[in-house]
C-alpha cells in the first residue's frame, strides 16, 4: 500500500525504469505550447472541409440542392450520399450509421453533406448555401417508450437486452429498500476538438493524419466506405487533445478522405466547439430502478435492478456499455441472488457511446445510492455495511464468474476512510459555496461526508480477441551506445503510454536511450486506448518484444556490432466468453476497484455546493509510474465531480440546448477539491508487471460519493445527477419537474 496524500512524488524519480516517476517525453513541449496537435496540421495547397448538418432530430429528406454551393468561388467539392463509392454506413461495432443521411435524419446534427473550399470561411458559407428540404417528424426521445415503439431504424430500436439471473430469483430479505435513479448525458469535453488532415496518395489511396483512439478500426471503416483495400488507407496518429472515449467512433475521418480523393488536394477539417458536441458520442443517460434485500444484520440477500440506457440514434458501443452496466449493477459486493435487466435502446437523441467508466458509472450511482438507503433502513453506518459485504478473491459475481485475481475492496474502503478529514471551513468568502459570487453567509453552510465504492472490468470482454502488437529494435548509435526504438500503434491520448513504453524498454533491456516511432497503421493493431487496457496489452506487447530481442542478442553472445536486432510480438489476454441467455459466463479478464469519500460544504437555501475534499483508496496492481497514476486519479475524480454537480448535455425534444463551454460547465482548477489518494499495490496475477489500468476507476465512484455527501449535509433525497441548485433548494418543485419530463 502506497500513501500519496500529497503530490510530492519527486523522491520516487530514481532512474527512468518501471516503478519510477519517469517524466513524459511530450510533457515539456506541451507546457511550452510547442507540441503539435492535430489542429496544427498543415499542407501545401490545403483545402478546408465543412459539414452540413441536420437542424432536426427526425425528418425525411425531400431534396438536397448543392448547385449554389458548387458555383461559389473557391469551392472545390460538395459531396452527398451519392458520392460515397463504397459502403454507405459505418460503425464501431455495428455498421448502422450513414456516412451521409440520404433519406432520413435520425438526430440533431447528423451529417447530410460536406464541402471543401480554399478558405475556412468560404467552406462555412458554402455549407450554409446547401439547401436541404426536410419533412419534419416527431422525434422518439423517451428511451422507455423506445423499447416497444415503431422502429426508427431498419435494425430496430433495441440495441441489446441483457438479462442476468443468479441464484434464487425468488429469494427475499428481512429488509427491503427500493429506489429510482437517473443519470444525465455527460460529454467527454476534451479540450482539442475533432480535427485531421487527409492527403491523396499516388497509388490512389489516401494518407490520413488524425487524432483518434484506435487507428486500425478507423482505417478499416474508412477503407470500406472508400471501396479501397485497407493497405491503401494509411493512418498516422496526430497530437490528441484529450479523448475519454469520444474518439473511439469515426467522426470526420470518412468525410476528410472523400474530399481529398474528390479534389486531389490535401483537405483539413477542424470542428468548432459547437460542432464537436454534434460530432461525437456522449455518455449514455440512464434510468434505473433498484430493489435491495438484506438480512437484519446487514448481509445482502438479493439485488433486483432494471437499467435503461439511451443510446441515441446509432449503435456505437451501446451493446458493450449495457453489458457493463448490467454486469456491475450490484456493485463490488457479495450478492448470492440477483435479477438484473439491462436495456440499451435507439432514440432520436444524440448518439451515445464510450466514456470513461463505460456503463459502470451509471450503475454505480444506482447501487451506491441503494447501499446508503439500505444502511439507513438497517440503522448501520454506511461504511460498515460496505465492509460487511465487500467482495474478496474467490467470490462469485452475479454473472457466475469467480474472481481469481486480487480484489482488495476492503483495503480500498479502509484506505479512503483512513485519510484525515479536512479542517472546518475557514471564514473566507472565497472558500464558501459559490466562491467569488460572495452570496453565501458562513452561518448557512452545512458540511456533509459521503462514501461510495465502485468497480469495473479491465480490457475487452465477452470473447473479443483483444491483442496488441509492438516492435522493438535494438542497435548501436553512431557514438557506439545502444539505442532502442519502439513501434506500436497504441494511441497516446494523454494516459501516458509514451512514457510507459520507454520505461518498459529501459527495465527489460537496460538501455537508457529509447526512441518512440510515431503510432501509425504501418505496424499491427494495438487495439483501442480504452477499457483501461493499454498498460496491460501494449505494455505486454512491448515487454514480449523486448524478451525476444534479449534472446536474439544472447544468441549473438551479446554482440550488437553485427547489426540491429528487431523483433515484433503480439500480446493477447486470456480467453473470455460471451454471456449466455441468463447472463452467465466467464466474460471478463480482471477488475479494478476504488473507494471514495467526499466532503462537501452546502448552502441548502441557495443550493450551492463546494466539494472540499475527495479521499480515495484505489486498487492499481502495481504503480509503474506513481506520479502518472496520481495524475490519472485526479483527472478521473475531476470528471466524477463534474457529473455530480455540473456537467450535463441538455437535450429538449431531441435537440442539444447547450453545445458550448459557456453553457456546458466543466470543473476548473477552482472547482477541484483537494485529493488524498492511497494506492493499493497488490500485483495482479497474469498481468504484465502485475499492473492494472488506473484511468477509469476514479470516475466511477467519485460521483455517488459527492452526492451522498450532499445528502448528508441537507437531508434531501437526491436521485438524479448532476445535482442542480434547485434540487437542493427546492426539492419538491424539482421532483415535480422531473416527474413531468
Amino acid at each position: 500500500m502506497t500513501d500519496t496524500s500529497t503530490r510530492e512524488r519527486a523522491d520516487r524519480v530514481v532512474g527512468h525504469g518501471l516503478g519510477t516517476s519517469a517524466p513524459r517525453p511530450d510533457g515539456t513541449p506541451k507546457v511550452r505550447g510547442q507540441f503539435a496537435f492535430s489542429s496544427d496540421l498543415w499542407a501545401d495547397e490545403m483545402l478546408w472541409g465543412r459539414t452540413v448538418r441536420s437542424p432536426h432530430p427526425s425528418a425525411r429528406i425531400v431534396r438536397v440542392d448543392t448547385t449554389v454551393a458548387e458555383a461559389m468561388a473557391g469551392v472545390h467539392a460538395v459531396l452527398t450520399a451519392a458520392d460515397v463509392p463504397g459502403r454507405a454506413t459505418y460503425g464501431l461495432e455495428h455498421t448502422d450509421q450513414p456516412v451521409f443521411a440520404s433519406d432520413v435524419v435520425r438526430y440533431h446534427g447528423e451529417a447530410v453533406a460536406v464541402v471543401a473550399a480554399d478558405h475556412p470561411e468560404t467552406a462555412r458559407r458554402a455549407a450554409a448555401a446547401v439547401v436541404v428540404d426536410y419533412d419534419v417528424a416527431d422525434p422518439l426521445v423517451d428511451p422507455e417508450a423506445a423499447i416497444d415503439a415503431i422502429p426508427i431504424h431498419p435494425d430496430g430500436n433495441v440495441f441489446r437486452h441483457v438479462r442476468i439471473v443468479h441464484g434464487d430469483p425468488d429469494a427475499a430479505g428481512d429488509v427491503v429498500v427500493e429506489g429510482a435513479y437517473e443519470v444525465g448525458m455527460q460529454d467527454q469535453a476534451f479540450l482539442g476538438p475533432e480535427s485531421g488532415l487527409a492527403i491523396p496518395a499516388e497509388d490512389g489511396g489516401v494518407d490520413l493524419y488524425i487524432s483518434t483512439q484506435w487507428l486500425h478500426v478507423d482505417r478499416d471503416q474508412v477503407a470500406a466506405c472508400l471501396n479501397l483495400e485497407p493497405e491503401r488507407v494509411r493512418l498516422t496518429l496526430s497530437g490528441v487533445g484529450g479523448a475519454f472515449g469520444a474518439r473511439e467512433d469515426v467522426s470526420l475521418q470518412v468525410h476528410l478522405c472523400l474530399l481529398a480523393l474528390a479534389t486531389g488536394r490535401p483537405v483539413k477539417m477542424l470542428y468548432s466547439r459547437e460542432e464537436s458536441f454534434f460530432g461525437h458520442v456522449h455518455r449514455h443517460p440512464a434510468r434505473m430502478t433498484y430493489r435491495h434485500h438484506a438480512t437484519r444484520t446487514g448481509d445482502l440477500v438479493k439485488v433486483e435492478a432494471r437499467l435503461v440506457l439511451d443510446g441515441g440514434a446509432y449503435a456505437s458501443s451501446s451493446t458493450a456499455v449495457i453489458a457493463n452496466a448490467s454486469c456491475f449493477a450490484a456493485g463490488p459486493y457479495r450478492v448470492p441472488n440477483a435479477v438484473i435487466d439491462g436495456w440499451a435502446v435507439r432514440t432520436n437523441n444524440p448518439p451515445c457511446g464510450a466514456m470513461r467508466g463505460f456503463g459502470a458509472v451509471q450503475a454505480c450511482f444506482g447501487h451506491e445510492s441503494q447501499m446508503d438507503r439500505l444502511a439507513a433502513a438497517l440503522g448501520m453506518d454506511p461504511v460498515d455495511l460496505r465492509l460487511r459485504n465487500a467482495l474478496r478473491t474467490g467470490d462469485v459475481l452475479p454473472t457466475g464468474q469467480r474472481i481469481t485475481g486480487v480484489a482488495p475492496v476492503r483495503e480500498c474502503i479502509e484506505a479512503a476512510v483512513a485519510h484525515p478529514l479536512p479542517p472546518p471551513a475557514a471564514d473566507d468568502p472565497l472558500e464558501r459555496p459559490g466562491g467569488a459570487g460572495l452570496t453565501v453567509d458562513s452561518a448557512d453552510v452545512r458540511r456533509g461526508v459521503g462514501f461510495a465504492v465502485g468497480f469495473k472490468n479491465l480490457l475487452y470482454s465477452e470473447g473479443f480477441d483483444d491483442y496488441s502488437t509492438a516492435a522493438v529494435r535494438l542497435e548501436l548509435a553512431a557514438d557506439g551506445e545502444p539505442v532502442a526504438t519502439v513501434h506500436c500503434a497504441a494511441a497516446e491520448v494523454g494516459q501516458g503510454f509514451v512514457t510507459l513504453a520507454q520505461q518498459v524498454v529501459r527495465s527489460e533491456l537496460g538501455v537508457e536511450r529509447v526512441v518512440l516511432r510515431t503510432a501509425d497503421t504501418g505496424v499491427g493493431s494495438a487495439g483501442s486506448t480504452s477499457a483501461s487496457r493499454q498498460t496491460w496489452m501494449s505494455g505486454g506487447a512491448v515487454q514480449a518484444a523486448c524478451e525476444a530481442v534479449k534472446i536474439a542478442l544472447a544468441a549473438r553472445g551479446g554482440d550488437l556490432s553485427a547489426g540491429p536486432i528487431e523483433e515484433l510480438r503480439e500480446h493477447h489476454h486470456r480467453p473470455t466468453s460471451p454471456l449466455d441467455e441468463r447472463g452467465q459466463g466467464d466474460a471478463h479478464v480482471s477488475y479494478a476497484f476504488a473507494a471514495h469519500r467526499a466532503v462537501v460544504d452546502v448552502d441548502p437555501g441557495l443550493g450551492l455546493v463546494r466539494v472540499v475534499q475527495i479521499a480515495t483508496g484505489q486498487d492499481i496492481g502495481r504503480a509503474l509510474n506513481p506520479l502518472a497514476v496520481i495524475g490519472q486519479i485526479e483527472g478521473g475524480i475531476a470528471q466524477g465531480v463534474g457529473l455530480a454537480v455540473m456537467e450535463e448535455v441538455l437535450v429538449a425534444d431531441g435537440c442539444i440546448q447547450n453545445p458550448s463551454f459557456t453553457d456546458y460547465l466543466i470543473p476548473t482548477a477552482l472547482d477541484m477539491p483537494a485529493v488524498a489518494a492511497t494506492l493499493i499495490e497488490q500485483p495482479e496475477p497474469g498481468a504484465p508487471f502485475g499492473a492494472k489500468g488506473v484511468g477509469e476507476a476514479p470516475t466511477i465512484s467519485s460521483t455517488p460519493a459527492v452526492v451522498a455527501a450532499i445528502r448528508a449535509a441537507t437531508g434531501v433525497e437526491l436521485a438524479r445527477v448532476p445535482v442542480r441548485a434547485a434540487d437542493i433548494a427546492m426539492p419538491q418543485a424539482a421532483s415535480r419537474g422531473a416527474a413531468q419530463t
